[in-house]
């Protein structure tokens, strides 16, 4: 059985062992940082199993009017296929479903994980901002 709730305090090395399960090593390279920034959002939800072991986490940035922005969305490695993440995606949308904008940034569509994230994303209902007559700016970050 897995539980979503709303978490506001983190523990670094239950953190650090999520975001390493998926391969984000920028992340990684300061736990503390993450921590911080998960402390700072709008909403962190998770997702434990039965012996509350971390499985998976959500966090928005949000105005709770307007806009919400899915910071990130992510499922241990291990766990991938079992629903955790559209679970959490969807009480996402239900959760801000007020919001003129719902929106989120994943990796291109030619890269492997992105062939994967797209697919889902549009299972659940979400649409390329190119596809709704939008654009999407950002400043290249250099994650080396």
């Amino acid at each position: 059985m897995v539980s979503i709730a709303q978490e506001t305090s983190f523990d670094e090395a239950e953190i650090f062992a999520l975001y390493d399960s998926v391969g984000w090593q920028p992340w990684t390279r300061d736990i503390a940082k993450v921590c911080r920034s998960l402390v700072n959002s709008h909403l962190v939800l998770v997702a434990r199993d039965e012996d509350g072991r971390l499985l998976g986490l959500a966090r928005t940035v949000s105005d709770d009017e307007m806009v919400c922005y899915v910071q990130e969305l992510l499922v241990d490695k291990r766990f991938h296929g079992q629903g955790i993440g559209r679970r959490l995606l969807e009480r996402l949308k239900e959760r801000y479903a007020h919001c003129r904008y719902f929106m989120l940034t994943t990796d291109h569509e030619s890269t492997p994980e992105g062939v994967a994230n797209h697919a889902f994303y549009r299972r659940m209902g979400l649409i390329e901002h190119h596809e709704q007559g939008l654009s999407a700016f950002g400043l290249r970050v250099d994650n080396s």
